[in-house]
């Protein structure tokens, strides 16, 4: 009964979906029907989205906007197209799907995947017609590099949800994340853009001229550096907690290195540096701020929202029973996991509502086995990713901006996206095997 109850909810919450209804509004509804339908009182029941929304908020709030406002403010003060030009032509022609891809991964840790494809699609554009390569050629390590940031590392909202349910490590996620990553966007970038040469788009004169309008950009040095600043931080705490003896110094590395005080130190320097330095108004520099965070507010909700069912699948005793099927069916928790959220993908269509849906359906395993939480949240964002297709807005931006035919974006998008998911479960397993 438990079992059918829980694959009812997963299908209303399709349904809804599929209706165009939002996904804040849908998870609320899937949440309270599938707690009644549970055997939940009533009063249990409101405390325990009372309890979702609050373990859910308090640990992602802050990191998600203060991600969303660097990701502005690199993206106003014209420091990722510094970063992005500079790529481009340190690698030269020869190379250009290399610069490309690295360019695409370097913005897309900052950057949201939509704000870091519009970023990037006039220069592939730009590329394509200095060099007379196969837009695909040069697009797919873009979109690859994009998608795989968006799926795999923190501050992304999809990572940070899982791991907020899964109370894994930030630094250990990131750190794994990238090492599953590099492989992931390689295959599933210049190596398949490669195979798709041929695929010749209907236009590639979307933004009529492709030669960039002449601007001051900031230096490369402070926009590199700003950018990663957030990485750097993370990564130097996971090094102090692992390599350094208990001391001031260690205790220093991880208060810097924590998720929320990294990307705040990293949001003031931008601020400093693109804005004071440069002499932009305060005025405008909140206005940037203002449009970051209503960019994600719902995000956001959808995110409370998915915090809440987890919470109340939680409270409703369904851990065991839901632990004991990769039991059952002989299937190793971190297949299970991927295998969950790849068919809510499929079926959603929203990568990040497709994890957050599946880490309630997934978080008790942790409870039940031995499992690292850092590689369950790559599980289940390898899982996300899966088989993307009409029902997925990114589908339709790949499609439309690159003027492609349906089949020709199943063929490169949809196949892109889908052995980013298969190579990342392999690169999970590997993984897990080692550590």
């Amino acid at each position: 009964m438990q079992l059918f109850i829980i694959i009812s909810a997963i299908v209303v919450q399709v349904f809804l979906t599929v209706k165009k209804i939002s996904p804040f509004i849908s998870l609320l509804i899937v949440s309270i029907l599938s707690g009644l339908m549970l055997g939940m009182k009533p009063g249990d029941l409101v405390k325990s989205i009372e309890t979702g929304v609050g373990s859910t908020m308090g640990g992602l709030a802050l990191i998600i906007c203060l991600g969303a406002i660097l990701g502005k403010i690199l993206e106003e003060s014209g420091a990722a197209e510094k970063i992005a030009v500079t790529l481009i032509k340190s690698f030269g022609e020869k190379n250009i799907q290399w610069a490309v891809l690295l360019t695409g991964f370097l913005i897309g840790i900052p950057l949201y995947y939509n704000a870091g494809f519009v970023i990037l699609v006039p220069l592939v554009f730009m590329l394509a017609k200095k060099t007379g390569l196969p837009i695909l050629y040069i697009a797919i390590p873009m979109a690859a590099s994009l998608s795989t940031t968006h799926c795999f590392l923190p501050p992304h909202p999809g990572p940070v949800v899982l791991i907020n349910a899964f109370k894994a490590d930030v630094g250990k996620t990131l750190l794994y994340g990238i090492c599953i990553a590099i492989p992931a966007v390689i295959i599933a970038g210049p190596l398949l853009g490669r195979q798709l040469k041929k695929i010749s788009s209907l236009d590639v004169n979307l933004f009529g001229s492709t030669e960039a309008t002449p601007k001051m950009l900031p230096n490369t040095l402070p926009s590199f550096v700003i950018a990663l600043l957030p990485v750097i931080l993370i990564t130097l705490s996971v090094i102090a907690e692992n390599f350094l003896s208990k001391s001031i110094l260690q205790t220093v590395f991880l208060f810097f290195g924590n998720s929320t005080i990294a990307l705040l130190l990293s949001v003031i320097t931008a601020f400093g540096y693109f804005g004071v330095l440069q002499n932009i108004k305060m005025e405008i520099q909140m206005q940037w701020l203002g449009s970051a965070i209503s960019g994600i507010a719902m995000i956001l909700l959808i995110i409370t929202a998915g915090g809440v069912f987890k919470q109340v699948l939680t409270d409703s005793g369904t851990g065991t029973y839901i632990s004991s099927f990769s039991s059952k069916w002989n299937m190793p928790p971190l297949v299970f996991a991927w295998l969950v959220t790849a068919l809510l993908r499929v079926m959603i269509g929203s990568a990040t509502v497709a994890g957050i849906t599946a880490a309630g359906v997934v978080a008790p395993l942790l409870a039940y086995h031995n499992i690292s939480p850092e590689l369950m949240v790559l599980a289940v964002g390898s899982g996300s990713v899966f088989g993307s297709h009409i029902n997925d807005s990114g589908f339709w931006m790949f499609k439309e901006f690159f003027k492609l035919t349906l089949k020709q974006t199943f063929f490169s998008w949809t196949v892109m996206e889908t052995t980013i998911s298969i190579i990342g479960l392999i690169g999970v397993l590997l993984l897990d095997a080692i550590i």
